[in-house]
């Protein structure tokens, strides 16, 4: 098997398409930084924020500082870890301080419609702005560098996941401003974190719309045939081993769509009251036969 070729066709898969959501989700961006983040002081971590933090200290140009740092940590990035993985980081530590430059004269005219008396409305829009923006980058396959190159380099050479590193790196940051710009503000930046961070889990793998049982019952012929025959749904049959006895054992694999998550399971238990269930989220469904029409009350009445 070659993981190079198969690679190289999932990277060239709708490329364009994925390269013009990528511009937009850059131009949106770099339209909430100027618009929100840079009007209000807020602070959230990255070098676009230590460049709020620098102008407001020093009156260092923060698009000159953009610019500066993203170019610096892509010759860094490509120095350490080469061509090949920074790649993905390329266009978007361009595009990114092209964008916060372009963006201000729509963000200037805009501004006088984003004025709200309370700071939280502005938190909000903040929010789910950044969050749809990042996830729409991160979904097509690229990132905007800058703070994503030093991430890296902690993970390399401290040994530590890409979700620590990120949070320590932004933390620093934010503890820092709010020792500049005051403790309110750390606050706001925790909750623009959390909430885009949500959102950006949302837009990469996508709202659950279907519940996965893993289901062991000693009645397992009988609760197989009907979620067949009567639920119409499909079932896998699981051979697995019990961890204390090592006993051998069946379990029952199902996908169930959410708004039927309660009376499947009644159903499983009316059969055997003592069955054993394990439920996820399952957030996609990829080939197979899929029901959709009816609900399970459908089916049953």
């Amino acid at each position: 098997m070659d993981i190079n070729n198969i690679l190289k066709k999932v990277t060239d898969k709708n490329r364009l398409t994925r390269l013009v959501l990528m511009v937009i989700g850059v131009f949106l961006l770099g339209l909430n930084y100027n618009l929100f983040l840079v009007e209000n002081d807020l602070v959230i971590g990255g070098m676009s924020g230590l460049a709020i933090l620098f102008e407001r200290l020093w009156g260092w140009n923060n698009q000159i500082f953009i610019y500066a740092t993203s170019l610096i940590l892509l010759f860094v990035s490509l120095a350490v870890f080469g061509y090949k993985k920074t790649r993905p980081a390329i266009i978007g530590t361009i595009l990114y301080p092209l964008m916060v430059t372009l963006t201000v004269p729509l963000s200037n005219y805009l501004k006088e419609y984003f004025v709200f008396e309370d700071l939280i409305t502005t938190i909000a829009f903040t929010s789910i702005l950044y969050g749809f923006a990042s996830g729409l980058v991160y979904k097509m396959g690229f990132n905007t560098g800058g703070s994503d190159v030093i991430m890296n380099i902690m993970v390399k050479y401290l040994h530590m996941p890409e979700g620590k590193a990120t949070f320590i790196m932004n933390i620093i940051i934010i503890l820092f401003a709010g020792i500049i710009l005051g403790v309110q503000k750390i606050i706001y930046a925790i909750i623009i974190l959390y909430v885009s961070s949500l959102i950006v889990d949302r837009m990469l793998i996508g709202i659950s719309k279907s519940k996965l049982f893993i289901i062991e019952t000693s009645k397992l012929e009988e609760v197989s045939k009907v979620i067949i025959n009567d639920l119409h749904l499909g079932v896998t049959i699981l051979k697995a081993e019990g961890g204390y006895k090592r006993d051998d054992k069946e379990l029952l694999l199902c996908a169930v769509s959410t708004k039927d998550y309660y009376m499947f399971k009644e159903v499983i238990l009316a059969i055997d009251k003592n069955a054993f269930f394990i439920i996820n989220d399952c957030y996609d469904i990829e080939g197979g036969t899929i029901k959709s029409k009816n609900s399970i009350l459908d089916e049953i009445f």
